[in-house]
């Protein structure tokens, strides 16, 4: 996910993303505690994704 490609959305439409990946992050930390997560990558992309909406969410409420 690239930054301009968030930035050609509406506020509700990341809102609505930014919650997913939220629920989606809480999950991947639920399997790496049991130890069902192999692809630990996933985790920091996650995150990285989140930072990247929040960031232009920031950017859009100024």
């Amino acid at each position: 996910m690239k930054a301009s490609e968030l930035r050609s959305k509406s506020s509700d439409e990341l809102s609505a993303q930014l919650h997913k990946l939220l629920e989606e992050s809480f999950r991947l930390r639920t399997r790496k505690a049991t130890g069902q997560l192999s692809q630990t990558h996933l985790l920091q992309q996650n995150q990285r994704d989140i930072a990247r909406i929040k960031t232009v969410l920031r950017e859009q409420a100024k």
